[in-house]
């Protein structure tokens, strides 16, 4: 179990699409950086774990075009990625964050610095349901996942022009959508293990598009935000 702190404490899922849609998103980053900052000097304290990104699929969809791989495999290559990434979050935030990258969510955890990076940790998941782990830990109650969507919507958008956006929804009605299977590379707003662990914990999860920023802000200040509230 970690140790409590006084200070607010916000739980972030860094969507690895943010990170590296294609490219490496410098611009981004500084943004996030800045306002990271902007409410340390506030009194918050944050744990961010990233994604994979395109980098990922990248190394995934390579691996696959030379030998047939079992899942196992691609996972773990999906999740050294999300390592890499966390490493040059923990970098960027290197004067602020713990020296080193949470591998493991279930760990004790001594958090004194304001900024915690933590980085996928076995197959058969995504980071989402590290950072689901990660709120158990800290006895958080919510958590926010920024990634390259505006809402959840009741189908896939992509398949389905008339989908629609969802402001709130059940975990129960959730994942009817999401489905309970976890399959490497599953581009979900949500992945389904990480649905069921917070569904049984009750944990409130917002998902916010982090290529907007401000709505990202508008959560920190407890301000109703373009995005979705699963609960």
């Amino acid at each position: 179990m970690c140790i409590l702190m006084k200070e607010k404490l916000v739980i972030v899922s860094v969507g690895g699409s943010l990170i590296v849609p294609d490219e490496l998103n410098i611009s981004w980053l500084k943004k996030f950086k800045k306002l990271i900052e902007n409410y340390v000097k506030k009194g918050y304290k944050f744990v961010l774990i990233s994604g994979g990104g395109k980098i990922a699929r990248k190394y995934q969809t390579t691996a696959r075009s030379i030998v047939k791989l079992e899942k196992e495999d691609i996972d773990w290559i999906g999740i050294h990625c999300t390592r890499l990434n966390a490493h040059l979050l923990r970098t960027i935030f290197r004067t602020k964050a713990k020296y080193r990258v949470i591998k493991n969510p279930n760990q004790k955890i001594k958090f004194t610095e304001k900024v915690l990076i933590a980085a996928g940790w076995k197959p058969g998941c995504s980071t989402d349901y590290d950072a689901v782990l990660l709120a158990k830990n800290f006895k958080a109650n919510k958590l926010i996942n920024l990634t390259n969507t505006d809402y959840v919507y009741d189908k896939d958008p992509k398949k389905f022009k008339n989908a629609k956006p969802v402001e709130k929804i059940s975990w129960a009605d959730y994942r009817k959508i999401s489905g309970n299977k976890w399959d490497p590379g599953l581009n979900l707003p949500f992945d389904p293990v990480a649905s069921k662990e917070a569904q049984k914990l009750k944990l409130k999860v917002a998902i916010v598009n982090g290529n907007n920023l401000k709505e990202f802000e508008k959560y920190l200040n407890n301000k109703k935000f373009k995005g979705t509230l699963i609960v």
